[in-house]
Formats: structure tokens, C-alpha cells, sequence
């Protein structure tokens, strides 16, 4: 029974860094998109980001 124990212990241990990796990539991939759109000399990123929250409903200003 302990090998078994040890097993799914392992798989659990991984299971939730995997999904800690997967979140934390995921905000750091987020914020560059962000500080990329919303700082962008290109006038065509910058609009696009800036239309695109203002059809969400979200104030930018």
C-alpha cells in the first residue's frame, strides 16, 4: 500500500506544479500582450487594443 500512496503522492505533487507553471506563464504571456498593446509606438496595436476594450465594456481612460 505505501508504494501505491507514494505513487499517486508523486502524480499529485506534479499535477499541481504543472498547473502552478501553466497560471504563472499564462499572467507573465498576459502582461507582455498588454504592456505591448497598450505602449505600442504602432498606431494600428495601439487602436486595435484600444477599440477592442471599449467594445468590452472596459474603461481604458
Amino acid at each position: 500500500m505505501s508504494i501505491s500512496t507514494t505513487t499517486q503522492s508523486a502524480s499529485t505533487a506534479s499535477t499541481q506544479t504543472q498547473r502552478l507553471t501553466a497560471a504563472i506563464s499564462a499572467m507573465i504571456l498576459g502582461a507582455c500582450l498588454v504592456y505591448f498593446a497598450g505602449f505600442s509606438h504602432i498606431d494600428a496595436v495601439h487602436n486595435a487594443a484600444h477599440d477592442t476594450r471599449h467594445s468590452a465594456a472596459f474603461p481604458c481612460h
